[in-house]
């Protein structure tokens, strides 16, 4: 029988026992199989449900309901033994969840799932529901399915007397149900709870799915946490309410104090009954929009973990059937805000991780102003490894990197921040991107085999204006010029991180002064419904009107800039990702204002190769830095530059070439033809040498070296004074311009 058909009418000739002889033995019991029946089928999205009844003493299993079966369907399991290898007696033996594929009954069923109903004494009997899925149940399913179970126990616990048609071994149908119980939709609610990953998944379900069937019009869920009721989610509240529930202690609460003490409803009928039973909460009762209220309790994995509040407008009556579903359903509910309160709390810290693993606020450069963005993968997906940064070099020279550690979750979130601090690193030493991509590739390498990573690694020189990158499988970067056009290389990039084999290519873009450079991760332009060339080719079309609308090479000041920047990166997210909570991929974005360095405000001079060079040197400091209104810094100065010069006539090898660079801060630049490192050593007393570069450590903000093809550079650092230029005029980039 298919999934749409209805079952065989009961036909004469078999003995099937009436509606009243079905529940005769305790209308507690039927009221109970009446609606544990159809839920348990429905939440299986099967072709029938049935409960046996245990006789301990006969070591049998007898059938006391079935729904949705032809009559005769259950026939063969009218009376089972519990040695049997059937479902139901393997998951009585068993006393937990059991499912054996087969059709069993030759129902046209895939399959049997069969939970053990457990009372305080033992086991009562046996839930069993034929599927029609491919396999077995998932875990939400079985979680369903567990939680009508322990419901129907509770309701059944009470004795042999509380089973509907206990004196017959008859093979029953159950009668079609009535009442609110039809008018739920419970195929929609039992899928929407064994789809719902959040807990704010379970409050819209419930919501969309419960609230209409019985006229309510508010909901509210209260978790126990720590002695005190925190509020998950809401429907038909007003803040102010909700703000005087939050966090309120739960010995200050009578009402749900009560229900999970006893891990019973309550249902008050009006607010007058309210405020008879429970005249402590008269503030809290005064001041709730609603007059009818269902406190249910909410229970998973044996514990009550909190109260689902279903309330009305207007004050009214509860039926039997109503307190009966509203119940049930209350156990299904609970189960689910279980699992999602699970994955909240796993993927707040995930996220959590991920958060303090990527750079806060981006800095501030003389060559550059960014802003960026992360966007987190839609519902359902955990975080993955996508990161960015902005790293100061030497010389007002900028590194740009953008990545994507592939994969979602918290091992991935942690080697993207073991990524990023290895890129921090390797970029202090000045290395070229080729070769920091090799040593990544390394630690890549080194994590396992289902470790990969896509990254871009870019360097800005603002005096060469050049912006030299690598690419490992990753997105190209995008450039825009001051005049709007867009301009993205086309090149081919080397395969991703941990996958791929030195050397990498090294490629170069010129970059025109105010220059913007896009940098993304794929999850921004690829998506299933275009490639990641189609994603890139639509941000390219983005990028002019976006530029223009918000004015990003307009900005007077920095303050201006950065909020350009920022309104820039909104527009691109919005274009390009507009309902962000349907993608499966994390995306990254930094957008990097590129600021070339004027000509006026770099100083070069060759210096012979022999001892003259420092004298020499000390000349052009002294006017130089005059020509700029320095003067306050030429004799510090003069002395590093002095020593930097010493130690390349007596150690190194020329040509010798010094640079003067003027920022927010005196750069002096002197190179070298020879590859040897400078390191400070510890002099003794007698040495006469050897307190050269702790002299220069002493004198400069930082100082450092970086290597060149054909030689190296020694460079130092030191704060400018808060003093005008000759001409009056504060450079551009100083630390009071931007």
């Amino acid at each position: 029988m298919s999934r749409t058909e209805q079952p065989e009418p009961p036909s004469s000739g078999a003995p099937v026992a009436t509606g009243d002889d079905l529940w005769r033995g305790g209308a507690r019991g039927a009221e109970a199989l009446a609606l544990l029946l159809p839920l348990a089928t429905t939440c299986l999205a099967g072709l029938g449900a049935l409960v046996h009844r245990y006789d301990p003493a006969a070591g049998r299993l007898r059938l006391a309901a079935a729904s949705g079966l032809a009559r005769g369907g259950a026939a063969e399991w009218a009376d089972l033994a519990d040695d049997r290898d059937a479902a139901p007696a393997l998951a009585l033996r068993r006393g937990d969840f059991v499912f054996v594929a087969g059709d069993s009954l030759g129902t046209g069923a895939v399959g049997t799932a069969a939970v053990p109903l457990t009372g305080a004494e033992g086991p009562l009997g046996v839930l069993s529901v034929l599927t029609t899925g491919h396999g077995e149940p998932d875990e939400a399913q079985r979680s369903l399915l567990n939680a009508l179970a322990g419901w129907t126990a509770a309701r059944l616990g009470g004795g042999p007397d509380t089973w509907p048609g206990a004196e017959s071994h008859a093979s029953p149908v159950a009668e079609p149900v009535t009442g609110p119980e039809r008018s739920v939709p419970m195929g929609e609610l039992t899928a929407a709870l064994a789809e719902a990953v959040t807990s704010h998944d379970v409050v819209e379900a419930v919501a969309q799915f419960v609230l209409p069937p019985f006229g309510a019009d508010g909901l509210v869920f209260q978790t126990l946490e720590g002695g005190r009721l925190r509020v998950v989610g809401s429907a038909g509240y007003p803040q102010e309410f909700l703000g005087l529930l939050d966090g309120m202690s739960l010995a200050d609460h009578a009402p749900i104090r009560d229900v999970l003490g006893a891990r019973t409803p309550r249902f008050m009928e009006s607010r007058a009954e309210v405020a008879r039973r429970y005249p402590s909460m008269r503030r809290v009762n005064e001041a709730s929009p609603k007059q009818a209220v269902a406190f249910l309790p909410m229970i998973a994995s044996g514990r009550a973990i909190g109260l689902c509040v279903v309330s009305f407008s207007e004050p009214r009556s509860f039926s039997d059937e109503e307190r009966a579903l509203l119940t049930a359903l209350s156990g299904l509910v609970g189960q689910s805000l279980e699992r999602a309160r699970l994955f909240d709390l796993e993927h707040d810290r995930a996220r959590e991780l991920q958060r303090g693993l990527l750079p806060r606020t981006l800095p501030r450069l003389p060559a550059a102003s960014a802003a960026a963005r992360y966007l987190p993968a839609g519902r359902g997906e955990e975080v993955g490894g996508d990161w960015y940064d902005l790293i100061p070099l030497s010389a007002d020279r900028v590194a740009m990197v953008i990545g994507d550690v592939m994969g979602h979750g918290i091992a991935e979130a942690a080697t993207m921040g073991r990524l990023r601090t290895a890129v921090r690193t390797l970029a202090d030493l000045e290395m070229p991107p080729d070769e920091l991509f090799s040593r990544l590739n390394d630690l890549v390498s080194d994590l396992g085999e289902d470790f990969y990573a896509t990254c871009l690694y870019a360097v800005f020189d603002p005096v060469a204006r050049t912006c030299t990158y690598s690419l490992a499988g990753h997105p190209p970067p995008v450039v825009v010029h001051p005049d709007g056009t867009v301009h993205s290389p086309d090149v081919a990039p080397d395969p991703p991180l941990g996958a791929a084999q030195p050397p990498f290519e090294t490629h170069q873009l010129q970059l025109p002064d105010e220059s913007l450079l896009v940098l993304c991760t794929d999850g921004l332009v690829e998506s299933a419904a275009r490639d990641t060339d189609q994603g890139l080719a639509q941000l390219r079309q983005i990028l002019p009107r976006a530029t223009a609308e918000t004015a990003c090479f307009e900005a007077t000041d920095e303050d201006g800039d950065i909020r350009c920047l920022e309104e820039l990166c909104d527009s691109v997210v919005s274009a390009l990702l507009p309902d962000h909570e349907q993608t499966t991929d994390d995306a990254g974005l930094l957008i990097v204002h590129a600021r070339c360095t004027a000509a006026h405000d770099v100083a070069s001079l060759d210096l012979p190769d022999d001892p003259r060079a420092a004298g020499v040197a000390r000349q052009y400091i002294r006017e130089q830095l005059g020509a700029w209104g320095l003067g306050d810094l030429v004799l510090s100065t003069e002395l590093l530059v002095s020593e930097l010069i010493g130690n390349v006539v007596r150690h190194a090898r020329g040509p010798i070439r010094l640079r003067l660079l003027r920022s927010r801060s005196l750069t002096c630049e002197v190179y070298d033809g020879s590859l040897t490192t400078p390191r400070i050593r510890h002099a003794g007393h007698t040495d006469e040498g050897g307190r050269g570069l702790q002299l220069v450590a002493a004198m400069s903000r930082r100082w450092g070296a970086r290597y060149l093809q054909d030689g190296k550079c020694i460079w130092t650092e030191q704060d400018l004074p808060p003093a005008a230029d000759s001409e009056g005029n504060t450079p551009r980039g100083s630390a009071t311009s931007r």
